[in-house]
């Protein structure tokens, strides 16, 4: 089985819902929904990622929108 190569932390665009929310999937398998930032991070240190740099495009992909972006 081959290593995941892309970012560790990959947020999808913005889901509409109440409320809405990011699907966010870590090294390639979903880990989770999140709502906010501290939602990204609490999954990212869940999944055993200790230091997540938010800005970094190598460590967080963020699709459809930043990390302000929280809202359709």
């Amino acid at each position: 089985m081959s290593e995941y190569a892309g970012p560790a932390v990959v947020v999808s665009p913005v889901t509409p819902g109440n409320p809405p929310h990011r699907v966010v999937q870590i090294r390639g398998a979903v880990a989770g929904l999140a709502h906010d930032l501290i939602d990204v991070v609490r999954l990212a240190h869940h999944a055993g990622l200790e230091h997540v740099d938010l800005d970094d495009p190598k460590v967080v992909r963020w699709v459809g929108g930043g990390k302000y972006k929280w809202a359709p």
